[in-house]
Parts: C-alpha cells; sequence; structure tokens
C-alpha cells in the first residue's frame, strides 16, 4: 500500500461453499474410502491424497477402534450414510480415535470457515492491483513505473512470483529465466489468478482475506471491482472468508466522504456485497475497515463524519476497524485520542516498525499490551498487523538491499504470532498475502527468479514457506497448537 507517512522509528510503507473431503470407513479393511466434492481423490495405501493439500490418513484398527488424522485445518464431522445429516464430531482432536460400530460410517473434513465473526481467524490483505498487456488494458499497472514498458529501470516490485501453476500467464519483455526461458507475470483480472491465491489459501489453511479498495482509484479504475467479484466467486468455491478495507491513501479530502459512502451504497444495493454468504460478519454486521486515519492527513472532524456514517447508516451498518498510525494510543494531536475510541476496532499499520536486537532487526510488538489495554478500555477490538518482512529498493530507486528487513528464515513472522498469541488474542491481520510491491508476500514466490533486474527470494525456503507459517500460526491463535517461541515445523 501506497503509503509514505513518517514516524520515529522508519517510513511505515502501505501502497496506494466450502471444500468437504468425504471419506467413509469400511468395516471389513479399516481402510478410508474417500469422495470429493471438490475433485479426485487418490487412494493410496491407507493415505487419501486430494488434489489440494489435505491429506486425510487411517491408521490401522487396533482394540476396535481406528485413529483419523488430516494434515489440513478443518472441523471433522460424521454421518450414517453420505447423504447426511452431518453432525460435528465434539472434541475432536487431530488424531481422533474412532470406536468401529456396526455398519458404514461416514466422516468428512469441513473446511469451510465461519464468517459469523472474527473470532479465530488470521486474515491477510489482498492487493489484487496487478495489471498486464494483454488481460484488457494495455498497461504494467503496479509491476512497473511505466504504463507501456516494463524494464529493470521501471521496477516497482520486489519479489518475483513463483508462476508455475497459473493458468494464464503473460510474456514478461526483457526477462528470462537462468537458461534462458521466458519470464512471465499474472493478472488478477484472470478468474483462474484469484482461484489459484483461493485454492492455495483452502490447501494451506488460510481464513480469508481483507480486499483492498483505494478510494482514489474508483472514480478512475473501475476495473478493481473485477478483482472483488473474482474474490467473491473464489471464496464461495473454497470456503474461504472475505471483508472489504477502503485505503484512503491519497484521496483528495473534499470528495473523500462522498465517495466512500456512495461507493459502500453502490456495492451493498447493487452489487448486494454484504448478502455474499461468504462476506465476514463479527457482532451481527458486516465487518468493514477502513485505512488511513493519520492526523497529518484529514481533520478530526472529516474522520469522526465518515466513522459515525459507517457505524450507524442505515443501508449497512458495520463493524468498523479502523487502521494507520500504529501510535494512535499516543497521540496527542487535539481531538484525535476521541477519534480513534469511536472506532469499533483497530488495526495499527505495524509494516516498517522494527526493533535491533544483537545483528538482527525484529517486528516492534513492545507496544502491543499497551495498545490492547486502552482498547479494551475503550471497548474496541484490537487487531494486531503482522508482516513477514520488508523491501522496496525497486520502488523506491534504492540501491539493493539498502531497504531490506530480512524475514530470518520465517522467525521475523513467527516471533509476531508469538506475541500475539500471548496477549491472550486469536485474531491477526497479516500484512499482505500478495504484496510483492514492498516484499511482504507471503504467496508463492520465485527462489530463481529473472537474471535481468534485482529481487528479494526466500532466501532457499520452499516457495510454500510462508503461507505454511501463516497457517501454523492460525492454528496456534485458534489454539490447535501450544504457543511456542521457535516455529514448530521444519521447511
Amino acid at each position: 500500500m501506497n503509503d509514505l507517512n513518517q514516524h520515529p522509528i522508519m517510513t511505515t510503507p502501505r501502497f496506494s461453499n466450502g471444500l468437504h473431503a468425504r471419506f467413509r470407513r469400511n468395516r471389513a479393511t479399516h481402510t478410508l474410502v474417500a469422495l470429493s466434492l471438490a475433485g479426485v481423490l487418490v487412494f493410496s495405501g491407507d493415505t487419501l491424497k486430494s488434489n489440494a493439500a489435505a491429506r486425510l490418513t487411517n491408521s490401522p484398527s487396533a482394540q476396535g477402534a481406528s485413529v483419523i488424522s488430516w494434515n489440513s485445518r478443518g472441523t471433522l464431522e460424521m454421518a450414517a450414510q453420505l447423504s447426511g445429516p452431518w453432525i460435528t464430531v465434539s472434541n475432536a482432536t487431530n488424531p481422533y480415535t474412532n470406536q468401529i460400530m456396526a455398519g458404514a460410517q461416514f466422516f468428512r473434513l469441513n473446511q469451510t470457515v465461519d464468517n459469523t465473526t472474527l473470532h479465530k481467524k488470521v486474515l491477510c490483505g489482498y492487493q489484487g492491483w496487478f495489471r498486464c498487456p494483454g488481460d484488457g488494458l494495455n498497461s504494467w499497472f503496479h509491476w512497473s513505473s511505466s504504463q507501456s514498458q516494463l524494464t529493470t529501470s521501471t521496477l516497482t516490485f520486489e519479489m518475483w512470483p513463483d508462476m508455475s501453476e497459473y493458468t494464464h500467464q503473460y510474456a514478461a519483455p526483457g526477462f528470462t529465466y537462468a537458461g534462458g526461458a521466458q519470464a512471465s507475470l499474472f493478472s488478477p483480472q484472470d478468474q483462474q489468478t484469484v482461484d489459484k491465491h483461493f485454492d492455495w489459501m483452502m490447501d494451506y489453511g488460510i481464513d480469508g482475506v481483507v480486499v483492498q479498495r483505494f478510494v482514489s482509484d474508483i472514480p478512475y479504475r473501475p476495473w478493481m471491482t473485477n478483482v472483488l467479484n473474482h474474490v467473491r466467486a473464489a471464496a464461495n468455491r473454497t470456503g474461504r472468508v472475505f471483508a472489504l478495507e477502503y485505503d484512503m491513501s491519497g484521496a483528495a479530502t473534499n470528495t473523500l466522504f462522498a465517495t466512500l459512502t456512495n461507493d459502500w451504497t453502490m456495492l451493498v444495493k447493487t452489487q448486494h456485497l454484504t448478502q455474499d454468504p461468504r462476506y465476514l460478519f463479527h457482532n451481527g454486521k458486516p465487518l468493514l475497515m477502513v485505512f488511513g486515519f493519520f492526523t497529518d492527513r484529514m481533520d478530526t472532524n472529516l474522520a469522526s463524519k465518515i466513522i459515525m456514517w459507517f457505524k450507524t447508516n442505515s443501508i449497512a451498518p458495520v463493524t468498523l476497524i479502523g487502521s494507520g498510525e500504529w501510535w494512535w494510543q499516543t497521540e496527542t494531536a487535539a481531538g484525535w485520542s476521541s477519534v480513534f475510541r469511536s472506532l469499533d476496532g483497530y488495526c495499527p499499520w505495524n509494516t516498517g516498525n522494527y526493533t535491533t536486537v544483537g545483528a538482527n532487526k525484529y517486528a516492534t510488538t513492545s507496544y502491543w499490551a499497551a495498545d490492547l489495554q486502552a482498547a479494551t478500555d475503550a471497548g474496541m477490538i484490537y487487531l494486531p498487523e503482522i508482516y513477514p518482512g520488508f523491501s522496496w529498493d525497486n520502488l523506491q530507486k534504492l540501491a539493493p538491499g539498502t531497504s531490506k528487513i530480512d524475514r530470518l528464515g520465517g522467525d521475523f513472522l513467527w516471533q509476531q504470532f508469538y506475541a500475539v498469541k500471548n496477549l491472550g488474542l486469536d485474531w491477526a491481520f497479516v500484512g499482505m498475502f500478495d504484496e510483492v510491491d514492498e516484499g511482504t508476500a507471503i504467496f508463492k514466490v520465485s527462489n530463481t527468479p529473472p537474471t535481468q533486474g534485482y529481487f528479494v527470494t526466500y532466501d532457499g525456503y520452499p516457495t510454500d514457506w510462508y503461507m505454511r507459517l501463516t497457517a501454523e500460526g492460525t492454528k496456534v491463535l485458534t489454539g490447535e497448537s501450544p504457543n511456542t517461541p521457535n516455529i514448530p515445523i521444519s521447511p
């Protein structure tokens, strides 16, 4: 996200139907016979593996019982027949010991994410802003500072995505991989691109996204709504949840209120956004985030007007989580303490805020406890924002390595999950899923990018490593796994 506000530490960067894997116990052989709503399941011995990453395993029976285990997040359900009714297996920890009974028993892992509450959720910011010539617009939007060219001198992104699984790819002229193969990029204007991202979320156990909607883009880039619609379709297909976040960065203050309220009215009345079965609710209302609450960007009257309208409008009042300066609870500018505390919740934008420990940089989290207390005292939600690392040398035209905050093999991200859990919270916001502009992406990034230009990689760690860490961190926050200071899984 394109945010160039200054604070004492450093620039805070911020840029302009669910799957059910089903299986039946065969009483004679004690194996699992599986069916899937999403694709073909492959049977191999006692292990069933779908075309997703989820695996369901049945161990050999002993003393009239068998043990069912699974490697993806979800809720175990059972039924007497395949047509149901399905009931949740109470307190089904993984692995689950099942007593073998007469007749067939059907089990399934319900991976559909609950959309009625923010509790037990980790949501990732989703930009979806990239364009490529050939996707309907002759532009390298957000890949390059030049709309018509993509060159080493116009690059505005830091990480080259791993393109090995994308259906639609767009050749990047002048960029080749080692060995000479043509390099390519993606466009979220293609449903298949967004589908791939959501397939990964489902496969690895990531709950969903907060779709970024830039207020300054609304009058000029209506195609951003295409991405929102692609997200809706993908979320419904994979059982993920989504919410919307307005980013007010760069928006003119004299038209800001009208643009925000007219757009929300359109999305609710015309697009029926909040009626989408995958839109996330909290406390009985649609959850909406709004970024850009900084004292140097608007006055308190405008900020209060925006907040009150979203909370009380007659069209679709929301549970409103604001986001912006991380030092909100100690802000001394006149009137702003009341403004911040009039929100339903707050997500301090922490990207770029770090503390040096020895030779390493770690995200600053020491202020979170005081933040949480201030939010609790005001009756607010406190939603920490965590990030995996950072770099924006190409975007800012800096010498390679100048701005890099190293990921430390994932420990940088993991320590933030550890800190969130120590606060007693069961939710977090990860910035971001697909943010390669500032090097904060968690999706699959190439470790062997094109040889032309400078790119940050995952330093040899698997391309899915940060999605796996995000899913594992989610399990810690939800209580599915214990909280440990060290990463509990291996690459």
